[in-house]
């Protein structure tokens, strides 16, 4: 259980600098010399993004559930390489398919 916490202090920090440049871009888009269509645009594409985020995440995740449904199903109990790579397989899956359904969004735009 210890070896979780430097992931999970790399992912808060990773998570932390990432908000941190999100905020100063968006200070820098509130600037006054800064055109109210220009600002619209960025807020629709902003939104688009957090959609096709929602997406990817929940497509992401069902292929994970089912791997581990299939897993609990055939009786693995046990961490192995098999297992390890069925979960790892199944969240490529879930970030292929999440491509596959976003990409026309994007050329749309």
């Amino acid at each position: 259980m210890q070896e979780l916490i430097p992931i999970t202090l790399f992912i808060c920090t990773a998570y932390a600098i990432h908000a941190i440049a999100d905020a100063r871009a968006r200070s820098k888009l509130v600037a006054p010399h800064v055109p109210e269509e220009v600002i619209r645009s960025l807020a629709v594409l902003e939104e688009e993004r957090r959609r096709q985020g929602a997406l990817r995440w929940g497509i992401s995740l069902v292929c994970l559930a089912l791997a581990m449904a299939l897993l609990e199903a055939i009786g693995a109990r046990d961490l192995t390489f098999g297992a390890a790579a069925a979960m790892v397989g199944s969240a490529g899956l879930g970030q292929l398919l999440a491509w596959h359904f976003t990409r026309p969004a994007v050329r749309k735009g």
